[in-house]
């Protein structure tokens, strides 16, 4: 037996969610703002991430909400990453891959993103995406009893990532 995606149906790569975060870095007007911008940008409501720790040197206190972002599963994921490959110009870099089917870039202003539109309210926000890719079989690291490690055979590498986005989105290695 093979170890290609189309013999093996434990092989196919699929994305398990994409994630979009705003670290804004100070509570108050500027979370609230963030908060709408994503809610524009994903049509769900963000999550409010606090501080773990002080950073004396960043006036940050521990507990203080310092960003927020989106978590996008399913159809919802697929329809917002092809919104965010076309605000990059449909290319991936290499580079921005790791070795367990992640990948993540940055998009500088909010309103490259197509069917948003700027909000005086809101001004222009950069944010983060990360991408998370699967496998068949992956949760056995998250579940609760008898954890395991994904074998080296089954982790995805950063060229099967690539391939699949490429394949997938219609996107350009660069």
């Amino acid at each position: 037996m093979s170890d290609r995606p189309e013999s093996n149906p434990m092989k196919m790569i699929r994305l398990e969610k994409v994630v979009l975060n705003m670290g804004v870095g100070r509570s108050g007007a500027a979370i609230e703002t963030a908060q709408k911008a994503l809610e524009q940008i994903s049509n769900k409501k963000p999550t409010v991430h606090n501080a773990k720790a002080a950073q004396r040197d960043w006036g940050v206190r521990k507990g203080e909400p310092i960003g927020v972002s989106v978590t996008l599963r399913q159809d919802a994921a697929v329809a917002i990453l092809k919104r965010l490959f076309e605000a990059k110009g449909n290319v991936v870099k290499s580079k921005s891959f790791d070795n367990y089917g992640n990948y993540s870039f940055g998009i500088a202003e909010h309103i490259d993103i197509p069917d948003v539109k700027y909000d005086p309210k809101i001004g222009i926000l950069g944010l983060d995406v990360s991408i998370t890719l699967t496998r068949p079989g992956f949760n056995i690291r998250l579940r609760s009893r008898h954890k395991a490690r994904v074998g080296k055979g089954h982790t995805i590498s950063s060229q099967e990532a690539e391939n699949f986005l490429v394949e997938r989105f219609g996107v350009e290695s660069e």
